[in-house]
């Protein structure tokens, strides 16, 4: 929340000159564009579509109706912590040069890291979600057989789309997601009433909100609901876009933090419409989670819609996920402009120039999408080496998200606020945003599901986000040693004196 009496700054530019960086990146984007990128990036039309069949198996309706909720509010802490810090240093750094400045060097390298590694997954996930759904849409249009190979065709397709439209500049960004907002809401909007209206049976509000369904082997319901609770927790990723473009936003101080708080909000609100639209509509609980489409979601528009009008569910949804992953591009190529200038990465020379005609870090968006797609490609032999990839995604960027709201909580009076803060209760709900992240961490690790054998471990059912994890910050270590402890740049704010590296323009 702004104080009062706070007066904007006039020129962004030259209070990112006193962070110490050199402005360099075209400040085009609007506050409704900064909001819009990061509800673009949680998109509930990908994230809830996509673990839905998920959900279904743990905890079912119950876990997800009351874990949207629950998850819900704790996001919105965490959310609230973090634009506070954002408002202090809006940078396209974000979470990484928050830690910087609050903890040193090594905090931030590592922060960067998870925060780099998980957007790279989220980029990977995103797209080959969105290819999944449209090869679901393409059995029912045109008798397509869906296989591997096939869909990782969609996939790359999709994936260059979104490069292409990442480097025609942050003005065609910011009117996609614009567009992407309106999308989602009408969208959502849509589905909610189709399934209202058109099935002729719904299930019970008592079903809805109290069933609970284990097919995840474990005996303990508690264990399930705990790791019932990532299908909530998975889609409410990605609201530090918001942070990563405030070098292109104006009022950044202001427009940032907002945009941070109003994306969770109205995907709060929004996506349990969409679950209770779904659940309410389900017509076969069995069969939805057997379909033949491999996506529940898109036999419950079949069983309650019929053809044709799944068909036309399945293309806004389809739509939404491209507009997700183009978002994602974009938070993401930032992150790679930002890191590689303070000099954290390999040829950090080339990834960070910038386009002089579209002020665009075109290397950078280039870097992202063909690690992106890299990062896929285990899928074309086996789902279970894909899921170890995307985990990525989840356990790099949960735990970045924790890592400046504790370092601004052990700062205490030397951390100087924004004009956007929590004033006094910063401290409270910043220690609530901990412990969450550290308590849905230690989820994101756990098994999810029981080998049939009765065992703990086996190759279909283990649980890859650890290994995930540690590989993150094994790389991470490898990278300071060998080279990053000598290149690795922190702006020095009392000259305002600039890293090596922000000097690339082409």
């Amino acid at each position: 929340m702004p104080h009062a009496d706070y007066t904007p700054h006039l020129d962004d530019d030259a209070f990112l000159q006193g962070l110490g960086y050199k402005p360099q990146l075209s400040r085009r984007m609007s506050r409704f564009g900064n909001f819009a990128i990061s509800f673009s990036v949680i998109s509930i039309l990908s994230g809830c579509m996509t673990l839905y069949g998920f959900g279904m198996n743990t905890g079912g309706p119950s876990v997800m109706l009351w874990g949207w909720v629950t998850v819900g509010a704790m996001v919105m802490a965490a959310g609230a912590a973090l634009a506070e810090v954002t408002s202090a240093y809006p940078t396209s750094g974000a979470l990484f040069d928050m830690a910087n400045r609050l903890g040193g060097p090594r905090w931030g390298y590592t922060t960067g890291w998870l925060n780099l590694l998980g957007l790279l997954g989220a980029i990977a996930g995103i797209d080959y979600g969105a290819a999944s759904f449209a090869s679901a849409f393409a059995s029912l249009q045109w008798d397509f057989t869906p296989s591997p190979g096939k869909t990782m065709t969609i996939f790359a397709g999709i994936l260059v789309l979104h490069g292409l439209l990442n480097l025609f500049g942050v003005r065609l960004v910011s009117v996609l997601n614009s567009i992407s907002v309106w999308w989602h809401l009408i969208g959502v909007a849509v589905i909610a009433f189709a399934l209202a209206v058109v099935p002729s049976e719904h299930q019970s509000t008592h079903f809805v909100f109290t069933a609970f369904v284990n097919n995840t082997g474990w005996g303990s319901h508690w264990y399930v609901v705990g790791i019932g609770l990532l299908l909530a927790q998975y889609t409410f990723c990605g609201y530090d876009a918001s942070a990563h473009l405030s070098e292109e936003t104006t009022q950044a101080q202001l427009s940032a933090p907002r945009g941070i708080m109003h994306a969770i909000g109205w995907s709060w609100a929004a996506g349990l419409v969409l679950l209770a639209a779904l659940t309410y509509a389900i017509q076969d609980y069995p069969g939805t989670l057997a379909t033949a489409t491999g996506v529940p979601p898109a036999q419950i528009f079949l069983d309650a819609l019929g053809v044709t009008g799944a068909k036309i569910m399945l293309l806004i949804v389809i739509a939404a996920q491209l507009f997700c992953g183009n978002a994602e591009v974009a938070a993401c190529s930032r992150m790679v402009f930002a890191f590689s200038r303070n000099g954290a990465l390999p040829g950090s020379r080339l990834w960070v120039r910038v386009s002089a005609r579209t002020g665009t870090p075109t290397n950078a968006v280039c870097l992202s999408v063909v690690v992106g797609g890299l990062l896929a490609l285990p899928a074309l032999w086996s789902t279970v080496a894909y899921g170890a990839v995307t985990a990525i995604n989840i356990i790099g960027i949960t735990p970045a998200y924790a890592v400046p709201i504790y370092l601004r909580l052990r700062a205490g009076r030397q951390f100087t606020p924004g004009p956007w803060n929590l004033g006094r209760f910063s401290t409270p709900i910043g220690w609530i945003a901990v412990v969450w992240v550290a308590a849905v961490t230690v989820l994101f690790c756990l098994p999810q599901s029981k080998p049939a054998s009765g065992g703990l471990l086996s190759v279909q059912t283990f649980n890859y986000a650890p290994v995930a994890l540690a590989a993150a910050l094994a790389l991470a270590a490898v990278c300071w040693f060998a080279f990053a402890r000598r290149t690795f740049q922190t702006p020095v704010v009392a000259t305002g004196r600039t890293p090596d590296f922000a000097d690339e323009v082409v």
